[in-house]
Protein backbone atom coordinates (compact mmCIF):
# COMPACT_ATOMS: atom_id res chain seq x y z
CA UNK A 1 0.00 0.00 0.00
CA UNK A 2 1.20 3.29 -0.57
CA UNK A 3 2.57 5.02 2.25
CA UNK A 4 1.13 8.50 3.47
CA UNK A 5 4.50 9.74 4.73
CA UNK A 6 7.74 9.64 4.35
CA UNK A 7 10.03 6.36 6.34
CA UNK A 8 11.57 8.10 8.40
CA UNK A 9 9.28 10.30 9.75
CA UNK A 10 6.46 9.09 12.29
CA UNK A 11 3.54 9.15 10.20
CA UNK A 12 0.62 11.41 11.25
CA UNK A 13 -3.10 11.78 10.91
CA UNK A 14 -4.58 13.92 8.33
CA UNK A 15 -6.49 17.09 10.86
CA UNK A 16 -9.76 16.07 8.59
CA UNK A 17 -9.68 12.35 9.55
CA UNK A 18 -8.82 13.30 13.21
CA UNK A 19 -12.58 14.86 13.30
CA UNK A 20 -14.47 12.45 11.65
CA UNK A 21 -12.84 9.23 13.48
CA UNK A 22 -13.99 7.96 16.31
CA UNK A 23 -11.50 7.19 19.44
CA UNK A 24 -11.42 3.59 20.49
CA UNK A 25 -15.31 2.67 20.57
CA UNK A 26 -15.65 -0.78 21.12
CA UNK A 27 -17.84 -2.97 18.79
CA UNK A 28 -19.91 -5.47 20.96
CA UNK A 29 -18.28 -8.71 20.01
CA UNK A 30 -14.97 -7.57 20.80
CA UNK A 31 -15.72 -6.23 24.21
CA UNK A 32 -17.38 -9.99 24.98
CA UNK A 33 -14.15 -11.20 23.74
CA UNK A 34 -12.67 -8.64 26.43
CA UNK A 35 -14.09 -9.20 29.15
CA UNK A 36 -13.82 -13.30 28.76
CA UNK A 37 -10.32 -12.42 28.87
CA UNK A 38 -10.31 -10.59 32.16
CA UNK A 39 -10.68 -6.81 30.28
CA UNK A 40 -6.79 -6.98 28.93
CA UNK A 41 -5.21 -8.73 25.78
CA UNK A 42 -1.87 -8.15 24.63
CA UNK A 43 -1.54 -5.74 21.17
CA UNK A 44 -0.50 -8.65 19.45
CA UNK A 45 -3.53 -10.32 20.35
CA UNK A 46 -6.07 -7.65 19.28
CA UNK A 47 -4.18 -7.07 16.40
CA UNK A 48 -4.70 -10.72 14.98
CA UNK A 49 -8.80 -10.68 16.22
CA UNK A 50 -9.45 -7.26 14.34
CA UNK A 51 -7.78 -8.52 11.04
CA UNK A 52 -8.04 -11.76 10.72
CA UNK A 53 -11.56 -12.95 12.60
CA UNK A 54 -13.42 -14.66 9.98
CA UNK A 55 -16.45 -12.84 10.92
CA UNK A 56 -15.73 -9.28 12.56
CA UNK A 57 -12.20 -8.95 11.10
CA UNK A 58 -11.17 -6.21 8.34
CA UNK A 59 -9.62 -9.37 6.28
CA UNK A 60 -11.21 -12.31 7.46
CA UNK A 61 -14.66 -10.93 6.73
CA UNK A 62 -13.45 -9.63 3.14
CA UNK A 63 -14.74 -5.93 4.07
CA UNK A 64 -11.33 -4.30 2.87
CA UNK A 65 -10.70 -3.61 -0.65
CA UNK A 66 -7.80 -3.35 -2.40
CA UNK A 67 -6.85 -0.93 -5.25
CA UNK A 68 -7.26 2.30 -6.35
CA UNK A 69 -11.25 2.53 -5.39
CA UNK A 70 -10.40 0.04 -2.46
CA UNK A 71 -9.25 0.97 0.56
CA UNK A 72 -4.95 1.28 -0.04
CA UNK A 73 -3.23 0.58 -3.21
CA UNK A 74 -0.67 -1.95 -3.87
CA UNK A 75 1.50 -2.35 -6.73
CA UNK A 76 0.21 -5.34 -8.71
CA UNK A 77 -3.76 -3.19 -8.45
CA UNK A 78 -2.02 -0.41 -10.54
CA UNK A 79 -2.08 -2.60 -13.81
CA UNK A 80 -0.15 -5.76 -15.40
CA UNK A 81 2.87 -3.86 -15.88
CA UNK A 82 4.11 -4.47 -11.93
CA UNK A 83 4.03 -8.65 -12.82
CA UNK A 84 5.69 -8.32 -16.56
CA UNK A 85 8.49 -7.32 -14.67
CA UNK A 86 8.16 -9.62 -12.09
CA UNK A 87 7.93 -12.67 -13.94
CA UNK A 88 11.37 -12.55 -15.55
CA UNK A 89 12.72 -12.82 -12.01
CA UNK A 90 10.60 -16.06 -11.07
CA UNK A 91 11.36 -17.87 -14.36
CA UNK A 92 15.15 -17.40 -13.18
CA UNK A 93 14.03 -18.87 -10.25
CA UNK A 94 11.56 -21.81 -11.32
CA UNK A 95 13.68 -23.21 -14.68
CA UNK A 96 16.78 -24.49 -12.52
CA UNK A 97 14.19 -26.67 -10.91
CA UNK A 98 12.81 -28.13 -13.61
CA UNK A 99 16.29 -29.90 -14.62
CA UNK A 100 15.92 -31.51 -11.10
CA UNK A 101 15.74 -35.29 -11.37
CA UNK A 102 12.54 -35.37 -9.01
CA UNK A 103 10.52 -32.82 -11.58
CA UNK A 104 11.29 -34.94 -14.56
CA UNK A 105 8.81 -37.42 -13.61
CA UNK A 106 6.04 -35.23 -14.12
CA UNK A 107 5.58 -33.42 -10.87
CA UNK A 108 4.38 -30.03 -10.56
CA UNK A 109 6.23 -26.99 -10.10
CA UNK A 110 4.56 -24.28 -7.58
CA UNK A 111 4.27 -20.56 -7.62
CA UNK A 112 2.90 -19.97 -3.97
CA UNK A 113 1.59 -16.65 -2.77
CA UNK A 114 1.04 -16.29 0.50
CA UNK A 115 -1.59 -13.75 1.54
CA UNK A 116 -2.82 -12.95 -2.19
CA UNK A 117 -5.31 -9.78 -1.60
CA UNK A 118 -7.62 -9.85 -4.44
CA UNK A 119 -5.96 -12.38 -6.37
CA UNK A 120 -5.17 -9.99 -9.23
CA UNK A 121 -0.83 -10.67 -8.60
CA UNK A 122 -1.35 -13.70 -9.12
CA UNK A 123 -3.98 -13.79 -12.37
CA UNK A 124 -1.65 -11.59 -13.64
CA UNK A 125 1.35 -13.94 -13.74
CA UNK A 126 -0.47 -16.53 -14.10
CA UNK A 127 -1.22 -14.80 -17.69
CA UNK A 128 2.38 -13.45 -18.41
CA UNK A 129 4.17 -17.04 -17.79
CA UNK A 130 0.91 -18.56 -20.05
CA UNK A 131 1.71 -15.91 -22.97
CA UNK A 132 5.66 -15.79 -22.79
CA UNK A 133 7.16 -19.53 -20.82
CA UNK A 134 4.52 -21.54 -22.20
CA UNK A 135 6.71 -24.66 -21.52
CA UNK A 136 7.16 -23.58 -18.29
CA UNK A 137 3.84 -22.63 -17.40
CA UNK A 138 2.63 -26.45 -18.64
CA UNK A 139 4.91 -27.65 -15.61
CA UNK A 140 3.70 -24.65 -13.23
CA UNK A 141 0.51 -25.17 -10.77
CA UNK A 142 -0.48 -21.56 -8.18
CA UNK A 143 -1.23 -22.38 -4.93
CA UNK A 144 -2.97 -19.59 -2.75
CA UNK A 145 -2.27 -19.47 1.02
CA UNK A 146 -5.08 -17.22 2.29
CA UNK A 147 -6.53 -17.73 6.04
CA UNK A 148 -9.00 -15.19 5.76
CA UNK A 149 -12.38 -16.68 4.08
CA UNK A 150 -13.81 -13.37 2.66
CA UNK A 151 -10.50 -12.79 0.56
CA UNK A 152 -10.43 -16.26 -0.32
CA UNK A 153 -14.03 -16.08 -2.29
CA UNK A 154 -13.02 -12.88 -4.20
CA UNK A 155 -10.44 -14.55 -5.51
CA UNK A 156 -11.77 -17.41 -6.43
CA UNK A 157 -13.93 -15.60 -8.97
CA UNK A 158 -11.52 -13.60 -9.99
CA UNK A 159 -9.34 -16.88 -10.70
CA UNK A 160 -11.95 -18.93 -12.56
CA UNK A 161 -10.40 -18.23 -16.06
CA UNK A 162 -6.99 -18.43 -14.66
CA UNK A 163 -4.21 -20.07 -17.39
CA UNK A 164 -3.08 -22.33 -15.12
CA UNK A 165 -4.01 -24.64 -12.67
CA UNK A 166 -5.36 -23.09 -9.67
CA UNK A 167 -5.39 -24.44 -5.49
CA UNK A 168 -6.24 -23.19 -2.15
CA UNK A 169 -3.80 -24.50 1.06
CA UNK A 170 -2.33 -23.40 3.68
CA UNK A 171 1.29 -23.84 5.29
CA UNK A 172 0.51 -27.26 7.14
CA UNK A 173 -1.63 -28.92 4.52
CA UNK A 174 1.86 -28.01 1.87
CA UNK A 175 4.05 -29.47 4.64
CA UNK A 176 2.13 -32.87 4.30
CA UNK A 177 3.52 -33.14 0.67
CA UNK A 178 6.11 -29.91 0.65
CA UNK A 179 6.36 -28.36 -2.77
CA UNK A 180 9.21 -27.18 -5.08
CA UNK A 181 8.89 -23.66 -6.70
CA UNK A 182 8.89 -19.97 -5.48
CA UNK A 183 6.76 -18.64 -2.50
CA UNK A 184 5.47 -14.66 -3.09
CA UNK A 185 4.97 -12.81 -0.26
CA UNK A 186 3.27 -9.46 -1.05
CA UNK A 187 2.71 -6.95 1.72
CA UNK A 188 1.84 -10.21 3.81
CA UNK A 189 4.74 -9.82 6.67
CA UNK A 190 3.35 -6.79 7.29
CA UNK A 191 -0.22 -7.67 8.62
CA UNK A 192 1.36 -10.48 10.97
CA UNK A 193 -0.04 -9.65 14.32
CA UNK A 194 3.18 -7.72 16.29
CA UNK A 195 3.65 -6.90 20.07
CA UNK A 196 3.98 -3.31 20.83
CA UNK A 197 6.55 -2.95 23.88
CA UNK A 198 6.86 0.25 26.13
CA UNK A 199 10.01 1.16 27.72
CA UNK A 200 9.46 2.69 31.61
CA UNK A 201 12.33 4.27 32.01
CA UNK A 202 14.05 1.20 33.51
CA UNK A 203 12.73 -1.75 31.45
CA UNK A 204 10.61 -2.79 28.70
CA UNK A 205 7.00 -3.73 28.87
CA UNK A 206 4.46 -5.65 26.98
CA UNK A 207 1.45 -2.78 25.46
CA UNK A 208 -2.03 -4.22 26.49
CA UNK A 209 -5.19 -3.20 25.42
CA UNK A 210 -7.57 -2.84 27.65
CA UNK A 211 -11.28 -2.05 28.40
CA UNK A 212 -11.76 1.73 29.81
CA UNK A 213 -14.82 1.71 31.82
CA UNK A 214 -14.12 5.24 33.55
CA UNK A 215 -15.33 8.84 32.28
CA UNK A 216 -12.81 11.35 32.50
CA UNK A 217 -14.58 12.87 35.92
CA UNK A 218 -13.74 9.08 37.42
CA UNK A 219 -17.06 8.19 37.02
CA UNK A 220 -18.54 5.46 35.03
CA UNK A 221 -18.21 6.13 31.06
CA UNK A 222 -21.31 6.57 29.52
CA UNK A 223 -20.11 3.35 27.35
CA UNK A 224 -16.86 1.28 27.67
CA UNK A 225 -13.90 2.32 24.68
CA UNK A 226 -10.26 0.91 24.44
CA UNK A 227 -6.92 1.96 25.40
CA UNK A 228 -3.34 1.11 25.50
CA UNK A 229 -1.32 0.63 28.90
CA UNK A 230 2.22 -0.72 29.88
CA UNK A 231 1.63 -4.33 30.94
CA UNK A 232 4.64 -6.90 32.58
CA UNK A 233 7.84 -6.65 31.63
CA UNK A 234 9.25 -8.66 28.92
CA UNK A 235 10.67 -12.50 30.19
CA UNK A 236 14.08 -13.08 29.09
CA UNK A 237 13.46 -14.81 25.97
CA UNK A 238 12.15 -11.65 24.43
CA UNK A 239 15.05 -9.45 25.83
CA UNK A 240 17.33 -11.79 24.35
CA UNK A 241 15.63 -11.53 20.50
CA UNK A 242 15.86 -7.84 21.18
CA UNK A 243 19.54 -7.46 22.14
CA UNK A 244 20.87 -7.78 18.15
CA UNK A 245 18.35 -5.12 17.52
CA UNK A 246 20.09 -2.54 19.68
CA UNK A 247 17.36 -1.71 22.11
CA UNK A 248 18.99 -2.92 25.58
CA UNK A 249 21.38 -0.64 25.18
CA UNK A 250 21.06 2.53 27.26
CA UNK A 251 19.84 5.28 25.24
CA UNK A 252 19.15 8.94 26.77
CA UNK A 253 17.28 9.62 24.12
CA UNK A 254 14.17 7.13 24.65
CA UNK A 255 12.40 8.18 27.60
CA UNK A 256 9.89 6.77 29.48
CA UNK A 257 6.79 5.90 27.39
CA UNK A 258 8.99 5.24 24.11
CA UNK A 259 6.93 2.70 22.04
CA UNK A 260 8.16 0.09 19.21
CA UNK A 261 7.30 -2.90 17.94
CA UNK A 262 8.50 -6.69 18.05
CA UNK A 263 7.53 -8.81 15.28
CA UNK A 264 6.66 -11.95 17.32
CA UNK A 265 4.66 -13.78 14.02
CA UNK A 266 7.34 -13.83 11.54
CA UNK A 267 9.78 -16.38 12.71
CA UNK A 268 6.86 -19.03 12.76
CA UNK A 269 5.56 -17.76 9.43
CA UNK A 270 9.01 -18.25 7.87
CA UNK A 271 9.23 -22.14 9.96
CA UNK A 272 6.08 -22.83 8.05
CA UNK A 273 7.09 -21.67 4.79
CA UNK A 274 9.68 -23.22 4.67
CA UNK A 275 8.11 -26.72 5.78
CA UNK A 276 6.24 -26.43 3.15
CA UNK A 277 8.46 -25.47 0.25
CA UNK A 278 11.37 -28.73 0.11
CA UNK A 279 13.38 -26.66 -2.22
CA UNK A 280 13.17 -22.83 -4.17
CA UNK A 281 12.98 -19.34 -3.22
CA UNK A 282 11.26 -17.14 -1.15
CA UNK A 283 10.83 -13.56 -2.02
CA UNK A 284 9.46 -10.76 0.32
CA UNK A 285 8.06 -7.40 -0.55
CA UNK A 286 7.21 -5.20 2.01
CA UNK A 287 7.80 -2.11 4.31
CA UNK A 288 11.00 -2.69 5.67
CA UNK A 289 13.64 -0.79 7.50
CA UNK A 290 17.13 -1.13 8.96
CA UNK A 291 17.41 -1.72 12.53
CA UNK A 292 19.00 1.33 13.01
CA UNK A 293 16.00 3.46 11.06
CA UNK A 294 13.37 1.34 12.85
CA UNK A 295 14.39 1.86 16.14
CA UNK A 296 15.83 5.49 16.31
CA UNK A 297 15.07 7.56 18.69
CA UNK A 298 13.19 10.26 17.01
CA UNK A 299 11.15 7.10 16.00
CA UNK A 300 8.68 7.49 19.17
CA UNK A 301 5.49 5.89 18.52
CA UNK A 302 6.74 2.81 16.30
CA UNK A 303 5.47 1.94 12.81
CA UNK A 304 1.83 0.85 13.19
CA UNK A 305 -0.67 2.51 11.24
CA UNK A 306 -4.38 1.95 10.18
CA UNK A 307 -5.90 2.48 6.82
CA UNK A 308 -8.84 2.43 5.52
CA UNK A 309 -10.89 4.54 2.27
CA UNK A 310 -7.09 5.95 0.71
CA UNK A 311 -6.70 7.31 4.30
CA UNK A 312 -4.24 6.80 7.31
CA UNK A 313 -4.73 6.67 10.85
CA UNK A 314 -1.89 6.64 13.64
CA UNK A 315 -4.57 5.45 16.22
CA UNK A 316 -4.61 1.11 15.90
CA UNK A 317 -7.79 1.36 18.20
CA UNK A 318 -9.87 2.69 15.88
CA UNK A 319 -12.77 0.67 14.61
CA UNK A 320 -11.59 -1.94 15.12
CA UNK A 321 -12.26 -4.60 12.54
CA UNK A 322 -12.56 -1.80 9.65
CA UNK A 323 -9.33 -0.77 9.45
CA UNK A 324 -6.72 -2.12 8.32
CA UNK A 325 -3.05 -1.95 10.17
CA UNK A 326 0.16 -2.80 9.68
CA UNK A 327 3.63 -2.95 10.66
CA UNK A 328 7.48 -2.45 9.23
CA UNK A 329 9.67 -4.89 9.20
CA UNK A 330 12.84 -4.76 10.73
CA UNK A 331 15.22 -6.05 7.99
CA UNK A 332 17.76 -7.22 10.73
CA UNK A 333 15.03 -9.00 12.84
CA UNK A 334 13.99 -10.93 9.70
CA UNK A 335 17.44 -11.79 7.93
CA UNK A 336 18.04 -13.17 11.76
CA UNK A 337 14.76 -15.13 11.95
CA UNK A 338 15.36 -16.39 8.27
CA UNK A 339 18.73 -17.76 9.08
CA UNK A 340 16.80 -19.31 11.94
CA UNK A 341 14.54 -21.05 10.01
CA UNK A 342 17.06 -22.51 7.48
CA UNK A 343 16.48 -19.80 4.61
CA UNK A 344 19.45 -18.51 3.00
CA UNK A 345 19.40 -15.07 2.44
CA UNK A 346 20.15 -14.76 -1.40
CA UNK A 347 20.13 -10.34 -1.41
CA UNK A 348 18.02 -7.19 -0.98
CA UNK A 349 17.30 -3.60 -2.05
CA UNK A 350 14.85 -1.09 -2.37
CA UNK A 351 11.48 -2.00 -4.65
CA UNK A 352 12.80 1.02 -7.30
CA UNK A 353 16.15 -0.27 -7.78
CA UNK A 354 14.87 -4.04 -8.54
CA UNK A 355 12.52 -2.77 -10.71
CA UNK A 356 14.68 -1.04 -12.44
CA UNK A 357 16.91 -4.22 -12.70
CA UNK A 358 14.50 -6.23 -13.97
CA UNK A 359 13.53 -3.36 -17.14
CA UNK A 360 11.32 -0.97 -16.29
CA UNK A 361 12.96 1.65 -17.99
CA UNK A 362 12.85 -0.66 -21.07
CA UNK A 363 9.40 -0.86 -20.08
CA UNK A 364 9.00 2.96 -20.23
CA UNK A 365 10.93 3.25 -23.27
CA UNK A 366 8.46 0.54 -24.76
CA UNK A 367 5.07 2.78 -24.29
CA UNK A 368 6.65 5.22 -26.43
CA UNK A 369 5.54 3.01 -29.73
CA UNK A 370 1.54 2.81 -28.87
CA UNK A 371 -0.32 4.31 -31.29
CA UNK A 372 -1.73 7.62 -30.24
CA UNK A 373 -5.26 5.94 -30.03
CA UNK A 374 -3.65 4.18 -27.14
CA UNK A 375 -2.39 7.28 -25.58
CA UNK A 376 -4.63 7.71 -22.29
CA UNK A 377 -3.48 3.88 -21.60
CA UNK A 378 0.24 5.11 -22.28
CA UNK A 379 -0.10 7.46 -19.82
CA UNK A 380 -2.15 5.65 -17.07
CA UNK A 381 0.68 3.04 -17.39
CA UNK A 382 3.22 5.72 -17.35
CA UNK A 383 1.60 7.27 -13.95
CA UNK A 384 2.13 3.57 -12.80
CA UNK A 385 5.57 2.63 -13.54
CA UNK A 386 6.43 5.78 -12.04
CA UNK A 387 4.84 5.22 -8.52
CA UNK A 388 6.52 1.51 -8.43
CA UNK A 389 9.62 3.81 -7.94
CA UNK A 390 8.91 6.91 -6.43
CA UNK A 391 10.75 6.49 -2.54
CA UNK A 392 7.26 9.08 -2.01
CA UNK A 393 5.16 5.85 -2.98
CA UNK A 394 6.13 2.69 -3.55
CA UNK A 395 9.84 2.58 -4.31
CA UNK A 396 10.65 2.11 -1.06
CA UNK A 397 9.21 -0.79 -0.44
CA UNK A 398 12.00 -3.58 -0.24
CA UNK A 399 12.76 -6.92 -2.06
CA UNK A 400 14.14 -9.49 0.00
CA UNK A 401 15.21 -13.06 -1.16
CA UNK A 402 15.02 -16.54 0.40
CA UNK A 403 16.85 -19.59 -0.73
CA UNK A 404 15.98 -23.36 0.20
CA UNK A 405 18.32 -26.31 -1.43
CA UNK A 406 19.87 -24.43 -4.19
CA UNK A 407 22.84 -22.83 -4.78
CA UNK A 408 23.50 -19.29 -3.86
CA UNK A 409 22.69 -17.27 -6.79
CA UNK A 410 22.57 -13.35 -7.23
CA UNK A 411 18.84 -12.15 -7.60
CA UNK A 412 18.33 -10.87 -11.41
CA UNK A 413 16.54 -7.91 -9.47
CA UNK A 414 20.53 -7.25 -7.34
CA UNK A 415 21.89 -7.24 -11.10
CA UNK A 416 22.83 -4.32 -12.95
CA UNK A 417 19.98 -3.37 -15.27
CA UNK A 418 20.97 -2.94 -19.13
CA UNK A 419 20.49 -0.23 -21.58
CA UNK A 420 16.70 0.26 -22.46
CA UNK A 421 16.03 -1.42 -26.09
CA UNK A 422 13.13 -0.86 -28.11
CA UNK A 423 10.53 -3.43 -28.61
Amino acid sequence: MIQPSPPDSNPTVDPALKQTAKPAAVPPWLLERLLAKGGEIPFSTYMDWVLHDPQHGAYGSGRLRIGPHGDFVTSPSLGGDFAALLAPQLVDWLLPLLADQATATGERLALVESGPGEGTLALDLAQVLARDWPDLAERLELVLVEPNPGMAARQRRLLEAAPLPVRWSSFEQLAQAPVRGVVLAHEVLDALAVERIVWDGTSWRQQLVRINLVGINGEAAAEPSLRLEPGEPLEPSVLSRLKPLGLLEPNSQRPEGWCTEWHCAVRPWLDHCAAALHQGTLLVVDYALEAWRYYGPQRSNGTVMAYRQQQACSDPLVEPGDWDLTAHLCIDALLIDAEATGWQPLGHCRQGEALLALGLAEQLHGLQSLPTSGLQEALARREALLRFVDPGALGDFRWLAFGRGLPNQVPRFKQEPGPPTNR
